[in-house]
């Protein structure tokens, strides 16, 4: 996987636990994600995500093209990076999404972008503008119409 200079991992983080706020987007920006076949696959790999790689998924908004989400690394001595956790992530929804879809590969761009959420920011907040985004690409009139989000598990900071 090439690594980006601009999007280069800190090597250290000081904010315990650190709580990951992500944006992955689908290849060409195809408008492929906003289904109930592709959300049900989504929210499995999400569900997934703590056996497998040691990563707890909180709340999220799948867009038709992208998706958001946050997380938060359980810390135990098997947890995966969070590049690891990610490439996994992508690679077992992809293969999913492209069976079930019958679209073309490949399914998720390269890179993705996180930012990690500091001590003096808000969960809630950050998550409130999140949920918004439906409304502001004028694809529902009210959040809470929008049936592809959610919390997978609660993440309490």
């Amino acid at each position: 996987m090439r690594v980006y200079k601009h999007l280069r991992r800190l090597e250290s983080v000081w904010i315990e636990p650190p709580l990951y706020f992500l944006t992955i987007c689908v290849a060409g920006r195809r408008p492929i994600l906003a289904n109930d076949q592709a959300f049900d696959i989504l929210r499995g790999e999400f569900g997934a995500a703590r056996e497998r790689y040691g990563w707890t998924v909180g709340r999220s908004v799948v867009m038709p093209d992208h998706l958001h989400f946050f997380c938060m690394s359980d810390d135990l001595p098997d947890s995966s990076s969070l590049s690891r956790f990610i490439g996994g992530f992508k690679q077992w929804s992809a293969k999913r999404i492209v069976h079930a879809k019958g679209v073309s590969p490949p399914l998720w761009q390269e890179q993705f972008f996180d930012r990690l959420l500091r001590s003096d920011e808000s969960y809630e907040s950050k998550w409130l503008y999140v949920r918004d985004n439906p409304v502001r690409a004028g694809l529902v009139d009210a959040a809470e119409d929008w049936p592809y989000g959610g919390e997978i598990a609660t993440i309490a900071r």
